[in-house]
């Protein structure tokens, strides 16, 4: 193999972008560059003086790469000379200009040395000049990052604190624990040892980059590593955490039921992804945009920092790189079918979210919520009431990586529960159980406040009343019924799938008349193995006795004038008053006490609930 020839120079200057990377010790001390002096710029001191007052690790870096420079001197026989010089407040403001980099280029033009330099601009406009430019092409410095010997397959996120145990949370999304991963105390130097890689490693992959850089901290995306370094004034003491998703998920790992994916994949306009921190959001997230990208759709996500871990065919746009105003119009004018805004955190995020969601855009967003109704609360004064329902209209709560719950919003103009006079009736938003349409909150104006109230799941005499009266109207075409009083005028009414055809009636007659008749509004749905579990509450003794005409279970008198739910082998069969003297008769001439004689004969599971 050919040994590649050192650069050698009598004088170079290098620029600030080589300094920064710590390109010029590298070099010498792996023998691929002599020099017999190193002149640095005034211009490089100073502005790595002012990175480094306002605490960003890049002038911490460029500082420390010149006393390295200083100590090799000795060991190597070159001198480092300070030229040129200090700028002025213009130049330092000007420097993304290229103020800088033309000093520093004068400098060596000057001195008729050689410049070196990282930036591609830099060395070409050094050669037009007829100058002598070494230039370095950067590339990944490590193979392997020290942070990640902390991590293994079941790690979630390392905790690095100076002068404590180094830490890691392991396991999945609301099933972990926190364990130390090494015996010994990290101290400062070597923080900033995993740090300042950590910033070189990220300056020079294709797969990173500082998303984030301020006084006090710094927050990196380095492959599929989200890494935030702090250190002070911002905080007592230098800290590095690394966070890494353990599992990848499609959208159908989280068995969705057909209502939900249908929601998701055919109307995904206003949708909220809330959840605590850690359980999962970003990931079904993540989902969510590879299912819209396999279907052949143009998926963008805004991202603040960038995190998620997508497809190179889908476009991450950058909160903190840009203006709301760029992402709003970028949005517009390139025209994603799908768009994910991931971590809304602040006034500003939740209004862009709604302006590009009342402008037409299909947006799922998600929001740290420690319950789902915290996600549409967090709404709640930053934009008007009557918006909130075009905004959101659905609600996806994460727990322990996992759908926990989903809500739906609406619009409409009501008494709210709890008062009576009609003429107290206001625009109220309503939410419900996405999957059950069970009403849970309301929404409205209570003089100059926004009140969000949670409807109470009682039983009122008014209520229990029409339920039993809709039940007996139903029991005409079923002898299975279940009735659920969403509101003192809508119910839901679960009933077996195979009768459903027979309430409903030709073009809807048969339940049109029904409600007609009754006045409340009557959603129909099959009844199943779910709505008897739901309908299970506290479990009842009882004693079963077979009469000639009639099947009786006993019960405590205790229980008398209450309802008490029956289930056959776990199947939910009907909803039974109990007598004043704390006995049930069902006729054995129906099919339900048929159906309960025979499983009291036979041995079958018989089990009595309140209701």
């Amino acid at each position: 193999m050919v040994k590649k020839e050192a650069n050698k120079a009598e004088k170079l200057v290098p620029d600030t972008s080589v300094i920064i990377e710590g390109l010029v010790s590298k070099k010498i001390e792996s023998k691929e560059l002599a020099a017999d002096i190193v002149i640095i710029h005034e211009a490089v001191v100073s502005e790595l003086e002012h990175q480094a007052n306002t605490n960003k690790t890049i002038g911490f870096l460029g500082l420390e790469e010149i006393g390295k420079l200083k100590e090799l001197s000795d060991k190597h026989g070159f001198k480092v000379e300070f030229a040129g010089v200090r700028p002025g407040a213009d130049e330092i403001r000007h420097a993304r200009l290229g103020e800088i980099d033309a000093m520093i280029r004068q400098l060596a033009f000057d001195e008729n040395a050689t410049l070196m330099t990282a930036d591609r601009v830099q060395a070409t406009v050094g050669k037009a000049k007829n100058m002598k430019v070494i230039f370095v092409e950067v590339e990944q410095l490590v193979t392997t990052l020290q942070i990640e010997k902390f991590f293994d397959s079941m790690t979630m996120s390392v905790h690095l604190r100076e002068n404590v145990r180094p830490a890691a949370k392991k396991g999945q999304p609301g099933n972990w624990e926190f364990v130390t991963v090494a015996e010994k105390e990290i101290q400062r130097d070597e923080l900033k040892d995993i740090s300042r890689e950590i910033i070189e490693e990220a300056n020079v992959r294709k797969d990173g980059f500082v998303e984030i850089e301020r006084q006090g901290s710094s927050i990196v995306q380095l492959g599929n590593f989200r890494i935030v370094i702090t250190r002070p004034p911002f905080s007592d003491g230098w800290e590095i955490t690394a966070v890494r998703p353990v599992k990848k998920m499609s959208l159908p790992d989280y068995k969705l039921t057909e209502k939900l994916m249908a929601r998701i994949s055919e109307q995904a306009e206003g949708i909220l992804i809330a959840g605590a921190p850690g359980h999962g959001k970003s990931t079904l997230a993540s989902a969510m945009a590879i299912h819209y990208a396999s279907q052949n759709k143009i998926v963008k996500t805004i991202e603040a920092p960038r995190d998620l871990i997508l497809p190179d065919n889908i476009t991450q746009y950058s909160m903190s790189q840009g203006s709301s105003q760029e992402i709003h119009d970028i949005l517009l004018l390139s025209r994603p079918d799908y768009t994910i805004f991931d971590e809304m955190r602040n006034t500003n995020d939740f209004r862009l979210f709604a302006d590009l969601r009342l402008a037409g855009i299909g947006l799922a967003g998600v929001v740290h919520a420690t319950n789902p109704i915290d996600a549409i609360q967090r709404f709640v004064g930053r934009i008007e009431l009557g918006v909130i329902p075009q905004v959101i209209d659905t609600v996806i709560f994460i727990k322990n990586g996992s759908v926990d719950k989903v809500l739906r919003l609406n619009m409409t103009v009501k008494v709210p529960e709890g008062m009576t006079e009609a003429d107290l009736a206001r625009p109220v938003v309503v939410v419900t159980d996405f999957e059950t349409g069970k009403m849970e909150y309301e929404l409205y104006s209570y003089g100059e406040e926004t009140v969000v109230i949670p409807v109470m799941s009682y039983s009122s005499p008014v209520r229990h009343l029409a339920s039993k009266t809709i039940a007996d109207e139903i029991r005409r075409f079923t002898d299975q019924v279940k009735v659920e009083m969403i509101s003192d005028n809508r119910c839901t009414v679960y009933i077996p799938e195979q009768d459903m055809a027979r309430v409903i009636g030709k073009e809807g007659r048969t339940i049109e008349g029904i409600e007609e008749s009754l006045g409340v509004s009557i959603d129909l749905q099959p009844l199943g193995r779910k709505q008897a579990q739901e309908s299970q509450g506290k479990e009842v003794k009882f004693r079963a006795k077979i009469g000639k005409k009639h099947v009786m279970l006993e019960v405590d008198s205790a229980l008398a004038d209450s309802s008490i739910n029956i289930t056959v082998d776990n199947d939910y069969v009907m909803t039974a008053h109990v007598g004043k003297s704390g006995l049930i008769k069902i006729s054995r001439k129906n099919k339900i006490g048929k159906l309960i004689g025979e499983a009291a004969a036979s041995g079958g599971r018989i089990a009595l609930s309140s209701s």
